[in-house]
């Protein structure tokens, strides 16, 4: 088991109950801040990002970081979703070379 940080820019005025319920399906959790929970899961941050996806919309933004000892291999530790999309292109840039 791994603990992994969700973080999100959502838009207002929508009902992401749904994406909620996601999130605490995949384990423990904790959710003391707005947009960012905390969940323990046996997935890659690939998975839980891909397990996500369908509870947002297209323009909102989604990060997923694995917390701790890392593993090897592409979507284990942190995958994105929105940030092409919505932010300027330094955002995906950054998360790519340092993640």
């Amino acid at each position: 088991m791994a603990i992994f940080m969700v973080g999100y820019d959502l838009h207002e005025g929508q009902n992401y109950k749904n994406l909620e319920d996601a999130i605490k399906a995949l384990g423990s959790w904790w959710h003391c801040l707005d947009s960012t929970w905390l969940v323990e899961s046996d997935q890659t941050a690939l998975v839980i990002r891909d397990l996500l996806r369908p509870h947002i919309k297209s323009d909102d933004c989604l990060l997923v970081m694995r917390y701790g000892n890392t593993h090897s291999g592409f979507g284990a530790n942190a995958a994105w979703y929105g940030f092409t999309e919505n932010r300027p292109s330094t955002c995906q840039d950054w998360l790519k070379s340092n993640l």
